[in-house]
């Protein structure tokens, strides 16, 4: 990757038959060196959850495009244009703005008259797009102002570069600046699909994403000099076989029409029409012959207008409810590393302990709890190592000294042990995101790395410190979550709005699942404690319930005031709370002694998980009381499963994370903030318990739908495919 970006950074400074030898040189070895997955990726052949299969019943889509670069391939645009239309094909030209030609109106319209479309193609082509950060909002003005004077609605990168924070800004209804897989690219990275998929605007609203996956033609013609077009049509074959789509990019500046003698940057414009031949005589009306932009309405109407939820379903591409695959993880190696205590840190450890119960041999590098727990122990079946270092809340740069030297202690414990194990996986939980760095020796010798996101850094350090969005820390943050999400083969996160976000400015779609953290079946059993009666009678005491980590985020100081509102209301209102002991407890207690609570909200301390479910059981309505941020409005807590789970009905805030999976006939919402809606819904909870039980009913269905026994599945399959693609080479 590295060695191409260097490549392209000094490419327009280059004699073209000198950088076409350096880019030959590299591609023997680049072709070597990704065998299975170039030029199919078996990854990308899985279809999308919910897809709703091409228009007309067609087997797949085929898309046509083309990338005019300069004067010459300006000037074969009308040939070109003219050999597809006597073949019965349509296609989309991009055009450079300010490049090195200038494209006329009337070129333009000739094109709209005879059903092709017109794209913008980067600004300049000049590699420089994304080079500075800052620069990117004058050259967004520009882009759009060529959208806008063109009728275009889609957007190329020059040399396929793409930057997804700063593609937001442009006026666009699709991007086609990605491929599935594609290592000869200076930004290499694929988003490992061959379906379209749907980008999230922070802002709101979207565009489509449409990769090429056909190999591009300067690739297969002039790098590696291939003499027929029969890569393209091996894929192809592909692609039909799981109803994909097929989107090649080719460039008129590189195509010889015949006439003169041939110069060393073309090829014969007879490989693409034969290919097009191929095409029309194998597969006669088995294919959607459309332009990108109809694709792009397509899916946009079908797939994301049709049903808003599903916007983030769509960037999936597996099943979660998929049977746990047939090929065995027995006598595999995995690592993983946290920077938590395991025993107590759920998501880990029930990850970790399904591998094991998969067959794999698994290893934890984590934070040692105390001086008395043993350097080494066994946990479950599980290896645990604890690194000489406790975890201490504290100031940001404290933070970031703690998180370095366990990033020193865990790199070399991982190192040392992987010449002796050879781990075949390496599970990196965050926080923070770089310790997926930790890895680094063990993927030099082929293993596989997962980084698990439970939290956006940048949007949980702006919630906990205030930060602005634009403070150095924060963007420090975006910039390690890249790379750190660079660095690793698959990414993990636990809800479809943490996915929406990290794809919105840092992931490709197809390098990113979900994994809800969903509470452990085993220890939130209703059939284990026998549940309370609900308190409707005024001797009966009405008990609400708050367990998690008590921080001001979290809004105790809001279930609080609520309390004190409805204590005349309700009588026997109780509010037991649970979570570990931090510096906002001391405001809590005097919160609690201002409003004369004593007896009525009880802080009970940190319980374990069998505890907590226990106690869960015996109450009457759990809450959520979460104020509003920029991480609470992403996130979604595990707590509401875990009440769920052992039948008890739960307020939360209306927030889109918890939105994304409930609707309002399925969970009682208030304003995240508001104490006075807070007490409201606590109220009517109180009164309807009728509906209340409705409510609770629709709201378990959904819980049954993603509880552990299903996402285990889906975890163990990702797991598999991901170990499975080092050793499986692709079939055709």
């Amino acid at each position: 990757m590295l060695t191409n970006r260097i490549y392209y950074r000094f490419k327009p400074y280059l004699p073209w038959r000198l950088r076409m030898g350096v880019r030959r040189i590299l591609a023997r070895q680049q072709r070597r060196q990704h065998a299975l997955t170039w030029p199919i990726n078996p990854a990308a052949g899985l279809t999308p959850a919910g897809w709703p299969g091409w228009p007309e019943g067609k087997k797949f889509a085929l898309v046509l495009t083309h990338d005019v670069e300069g004067p010459s391939g300006l000037a074969k645009c009308q040939q070109l244009m003219q050999l597809e239309q006597s073949l019965g094909f349509r296609s989309s030209f991009n055009f450079i703005p300010e490049g090195k030609y200038k494209v006329t109106p009337e070129l333009r319209a000739e094109l709209r008259q005879n059903g092709f479309e017109v794209g913008v193609h980067d600004l300049r082509h000049d590699g420089k797009l994304y080079w500075r950060r800052s620069e990117f909002a004058e050259n967004a003005h520009s882009i759009n102002g060529y959208l806008n004077e063109w009728g275009a609605r889609g957007f190329r990168s020059g040399f396929m570069l793409h930057n997804r924070e700063c593609l937001h800004e442009l006026d666009i209804e699709y991007d086609a600046s990605t491929f599935d897989t594609d290592p000869f690219e200076p930004q290499p990275d694929g988003v490992q699909t061959i379906f379209p998929f749907w980008v999230t605007r922070p802002s709101g609203g979207g565009y489509v994403e449409l990769p090429y996956t056909l190999p591009q033609d300067s690739t297969m013609f002039l790098v590696l000099r291939e003499t027929s077009s029969d890569i393209w049509k091996k894929k192809l074959d592909w692609i039909v076989q799981r109803g994909g789509m097929a989107l090649v990019n080719t460039h008129p500046d590189y195509l010889d029409f015949g006439g003169s003698k041939r110069q060393a940057s073309e090829y014969p414009v007879a490989f693409y029409a034969e290919f097009l031949q191929h095409i029309a005589k194998t597969y006669g009306a088995d294919y959607w012959q459309a332009l990108p932009r109809e694709v792009a309405s397509w899916y946009r109407k079908t797939c994301v207008e049709a049903n808003p939820r599903t916007q983030s379903a769509a960037l999936n591409f597996e099943s979660p409810t998929e049977t746990i695959r047939k090929t065995s993880l027995k006598g595999k190696r995995a690592a993983v590393v946290l920077y938590s205590y395991f025993a107590t840190d759920p998501r880990p450890r029930r990850e970790a302990e399904s591998l094991h119960r998969a067959g794999m041999s698994v290893d934890v590098f984590c934070l040692r709890p105390n001086s008395q727990t043993p350097w080494r122990q066994q946990i479950n079946g599980v290896n645990v190592f604890h690194m000489p270092l406790r975890r201490r809340r504290a100031a940001k740069l404290v933070y970031m000294a703690q998180y370095g030297w366990f990033l020193t202690c865990s790199f070399f414990s991982v190192s040392v042990l992987n010449f002796k194990r050879r781990y075949d996986l390496v599970h990196v939980h965050n926080m923070p995101d770089f310790l997926v760095f930790s890895a680094l020796v063990p993927k030099l010798c082929g293993a596989r790395v997962i980084l698990d996101l439970h939290d956006p850094m940048p949007e949980l350090f702006r919630s906990i410190y205030g930060l602005p969005a634009e403070h150095y820390v924060v963007r420090w943050l975006k910039k390690m979550e890249q790379r750190s999400i660079g660095f690793a083969h698959l990414v993990l996160t636990p809800n479809r709005a943490f996915q929406e976000l990290f794809t919105s400015r840092s992931c490709l779609p197809g390098k990113i699942q979900t994994v809800m953290n969903s509470p452990e079946t085993t220890i939130f059993d209703p059939k284990r404690h026998a549940p309370s009666a609900p308190g409707t009678g005024p001797m009966r005491p009405f008990i609400l319930m708050y367990h998690g980590l008590l921080v001001e985020r979290h809004g105790l100081d809001l279930a609080i005031r609520a309390v004190a509102k409805l204590r005349t209301e309700i009588p026997g209102i109780q509010l037991h709370m649970y979570g570990e002991t931090t510096d906002y407890v001391t405001k809590i207690h005097e919160l609690i002694r201002e409003l004369g609570l004593e007896g009525i909200v009880q802080a009970h301390g940190f319980k374990p998980l069998d505890e907590i479910a226990k106690d869960i059981s015996q109450i009457d309505l759990g809450l959520i009381p979460n104020r509003s941020s920029s991480f609470t409005q992403i996130n979604f807590p595990t707590r509401i499963f875990e009440y769920l789970a052992m039948h008890k009905p739960v307020i939360v805030p209306n927030t889109k994370g918890i939105q994304d999976y409930f609707e309002e006939a399925d969970m009682l919402f208030f304003e995240a903030g508001n104490a006075e809606d807070l007490a409201t819904k606590i109220k009517w909870a109180f009164q309807h318990p009728q509906e209340l039980a409705q409510r609770l009913a629709r709201g378990r269905a959904i819980y049954i739908e993603h509880n552990w026994n299903a996402e285990e599945k889906r975890f163990v399959n990702l797991v598999a495919n991901l170990v499975d693609r080092k050793l499986t080479a692709p079939t055709a």
